[in-house]
């Protein structure tokens, strides 16, 4: 039995406590046709995904020749990332919405148009403040292009095995395009100069807009009524306080009243957010689409995936440069293990075994690999040879990232009615930016503190010499991975006792619009 609320809307009745598919899950009577040109919308959606992820690490083997060039302080370059993560992180629940009473594709396009603008912008950047302003227009523009571009993709593929070969194809660039964007970032700073960071993106952006049109067929979702205003108030002003939060602990630190304030403000905002949407008549984000345990526990998965996964990105890029001193283009290509790693374990593991094997086996085996790998990387040394330790810890955590966010994306969407598809989107694209965003400072603020407590321990005169630097540095980075290992040991705890149904057979779809 359902009840309505006010505004008419049915409310479903209370969760099963039953262990199989919940409501939300269930099959339609009748499935449509499948898209024949479902696999060209998929290389657009592809071009867009690959778009979003890069930009967030191809700026940042750019950014100190950006610093130089614009003459930023060393206090004002964190703004080049906090700017975009901040209007990203915050934005994303509402784009979600936007694209579900607008129109997927038309969003999608939208999208993709106004991310190639703010990236022109910002490539030609005469100072730091018109590129803090392009980057926060990217992340703007991102928060309505990523949601659309994963409710595209769940709602073209219904056969589950072709359904699984598209989200391993989606799971590949979602975990590869950052390695991808360190090796993007190095040849362009190093070739070339650091506006082609930003200006690359105009490229990509103009093959998707050209297929659009042609490939990507919209499905009916809410057309009619109306935008939760105070909801989208509360929940992106809480996302938004807590990003800042989280960007400012690390040059101020977490006792500081900058990091406290807006870390309580966004907590409240949060918590008046949820109680809202269970009130409003046309909610930003309906409550049914976390309470089912199996979403909620890949979304979960996703978010403490991310947590862990961030240092590896964050902490080789310094180890490399710093310790071993590589340049910028070998440091990138010293990922490439990772990407390879990712797309291996997505699209030839994870995407054949998901149609008949169990989501949380593939999602925790996936993080066992990458605690491994983690692992490895805990033993570094300053003298440690990249082929005998670290390759094989990129590979681990490559196919472990590549087997657990595959499936991950593909039950977390899986189910969820065309009209909720946009949002449903955006809270794992919420999750995912929101555990990145957690996991650099967290593992940053305890790598730093490690390092600082074996330099005081091991440094007897005034200054330190620069082999006693690097060894405290790498000191902190085993501390940081270890503390990584731990989160992704946990993530897999998480999808085993959580996500215990396999993938349904069709997504939520309607008919074509």
């Amino acid at each position: 039995m359902s009840k309505k609320r006010p505004g008419g809307e049915s409310l479903p009745s209370a969760p099963s406590t039953a262990t199989g598919p919940s409501p939300d899950h269930e099959v339609p009577a009748a499935t449509p046709a499948p898209d024949p040109k479902r696999w060209w919308a998929l290389a657009v959606i592809a071009l867009a995904q690959l778009m979003v992820i890069l930009d967030g690490t191809v700026v940042n083997i750019a950014l100190p020749s950006a610093q130089r060039a614009l003459g930023m302080s060393d206090a004002d370059r964190q703004w080049v990332i906090t700017a975009y993560t901040l209007a990203f992180g915050g934005l994303l629940l509402l784009g979600g919405r936007i694209a579900d009473l607008v129109g997927r594709k038309r969003t999608f396009v939208i999208g993709l148009a106004g991310f190639a603008a703010a990236s022109a912008l910002g490539g030609a950047a005469a100072g730091p403040g018109m590129l803090f302003a392009a980057r926060a227009l990217q992340g703007a523009f991102a928060a309505v292009l990523a949601p659309s571009a994963l409710s595209l993709l769940a709602t073209t593929f219904t056969d589950p095995k072709e359904r699984a070969r598209a989200f391993g194809v989606y799971g590949a660039l979602a975990g590869g395009g950052s390695a991808v964007g360190l090796i993007v970032g190095g040849l362009l700073t190093e070739y070339l100069n650091w506006r082609w960071s930003l200006y690359v993106n105009v490229p990509i952006a103009l093959a998707a807009l050209l297929g659009a049109p042609a490939f990507l067929r919209d499905r009916s979702g809410r057309r009619s009524g109306h935008l939760d205003v105070p909801g989208a108030l509360l929940g992106c002003g809480g996302l938004v306080a807590l990003v800042y939060g989280f960007s400012e602990a690390e040059p101020r630190g977490w006792s500081s009243p900058s990091v406290l304030t807006p870390l309580v403000a966004g907590v409240v905002l949060l918590a008046a957010f949820v109680w809202w949407q269970s009130r409003a008549a046309s909610p930003l984000l309906p409550l049914r689409i976390v309470r089912d345990r199996v979403r909620a526990g890949s979304l979960a998965t996703m978010g403490l995936a991310t947590i862990g996964m961030f240092g590896v990105f964050l902490f080789l890029t310094y180890y490399l440069q710093v310790v071993l001193g590589y340049p910028p283009v070998r440091t990138g290509l010293a990922f490439v293990p990772i990407s390879a790693g990712i797309v291996i374990g997505a699209t030839q593991i994870a995407a054949r075994l998901l149609p008949r094997t169990a989501p949380r086996t593939l999602m925790s085996s996936g993080m066992v690999l990458a605690a491994v790998g983690m692992v490895l990387l805990s033993s570094l040394t300053v003298h440690t040879q990249y082929v005998t330790h670290v390759l094989p810890a990129l590979l681990l955590l490559g196919l472990g990232m590549g087997l657990t966010f595959m499936p991950v994306y593909a039950t977390a969407t899986a189910g969820v009615p065309a009209q909720d598809a946009g949002v449903a989107s955006a809270v794992l694209n919420t999750v995912q930016q929101m555990g990145a965003s957690l996991g650099t400072v967290l593992l940053n603020t305890i790598a730093t503190s490690a390092t600082g407590r074996y330099l005081h321990s091991h440094v007897r005169g005034p200054d330190a010499d620069g082999a006693t630097l690097d060894q405290g540095m790498v000191h902190g980075f085993s501390v940081a991975y270890r503390c990584s290992a731990g989160v992704l040991l946990l993530a897999a705890l998480v999808a085993g006792l959580t996500v215990w149904h396999r993938t349904p057979k069709h997504a939520g779809h309607d008919a074509p619009a």
